[in-house]
């Protein structure tokens, strides 16, 4: 037909193989069981700047390469190899993933928000008989203060601001340590972080109220949790790691733990510190434990 344009050639095969050397000119730089493994190394390789060929053999998979380049290459998978030893980390002592826990701190919520309404039918009684008191706690044995003033708060600034950090917080640790034991080292290391600030100001007239303490007992139960972990995670230097868990619930106490004209430094510090110590004592069941040391290479 007139006009028409004559067929296309079909295109020339690739060249790219067309300088490659037989593979009985290239020398044997490693043997590797699987092909993931000779790739991974033969990825060194290529970061040398050198070309590589993975050939299937008999008993798994051989790394060929130039020989001139065989020396260099064997020292380079030499020292990969040693700086791969124990890489992936074992996992540290976590077991089985549990869900997200967020009922039960909103029904705290509802409790605190309840006592106040209390506190507003009647003025002044409640705080008077539930307040932390020093005196009343070592003088008259009134014990209970350490864990009603929990509950009490002065204003309605004071519960919502507990409000929202205690949920946060709460959250945390019962998805961490799970419902009943987080919860338990929750009211241990409340009331203990008020006996040892209520002691440490006696024989003085100290009273305090509010759930803050218990807020940053929760942050030191993360705390302690995370640095048992780590030493059960039996790594090389493994206390050099727990100043990452350590220094970051130390910050956190700082940013918000202190400042402010009505902020109770020492019923926080006290909460953290006594949930630092609850948490790397019981923060880890026995079955976490177990698992860990199963996982231990």
């Amino acid at each position: 037909m007139a006009g028409s344009r004559p067929p296309m050639a079909p295109p020339e095969p690739p060249r790219e193989t067309a300088g490659d050397p037989s593979l009985g000119e290239l020398a044997e730089a490693g043997a590797y069981p699987t092909a993931a493994q000779g790739f991974e190394h033969g990825l060194v390789v290529l970061a040398m700047g050198r070309p590589y060929w993975l050939v299937q053999a008999d008993n798994g998979f051989r790394l060929l390469v130039e020989p001139q380049a065989l020396e260099a290459v064997r020292d380079e998978l030499a020292c990969f190899d040693r700086e791969s030893v124990g890489w992936p980390p074992p996992p540290s002592a976590e077991g089985p993933l549990r869900r997200f826990e967020l009922a039960t701190p909103l029904l705290w919520a509802l409790l605190l928000m309840a006592v106040y309404c209390a506190q507003g039918f009647m003025p002044g009684r409640l705080e008077d008989a539930g307040t932390l008191d020093a005196q009343a706690v070592f003088d008259r044995g009134e014990w209970w203060r350490l864990a009603t003033a929990l509950f009490l708060h002065a204003d309605l600034g004071h519960l919502v601001s507990n409000l929202l950090s205690g949920i946060f917080v709460f959250s945390a640790v019962l998805s961490t340590i799970g419902r009943r034991r987080g919860w338990l080292l929750l009211a241990f290391a409340s009331a203990t972080g008020n006996l040892a600030v209520a002691a440490l100001n006696y024989p003085g007239p100290y009273r305090s109220l509010g759930a803050s303490t218990a807020i940053f007992a929760g942050l030191g139960l993360l705390t302690g949790r995370a640095i048992r972990a780590v030493q059960w995670a039996g790594r090389p230097h493994r206390w050099q790691a727990v100043f990452a868990p350590l220094a970051a619930g130390v910050t956190l106490l700082g940013l918000f733990g202190a400042g402010g004209l009505h902020i109770d430094v020492g019923a926080h510090s006290t909460g953290f510190a006594a949930g630092l110590i609850w948490g790397f004592a019981g923060g880890i069941s026995r079955q976490e434990a177990a698992f860990t040391r199963e996982r231990q290479p």
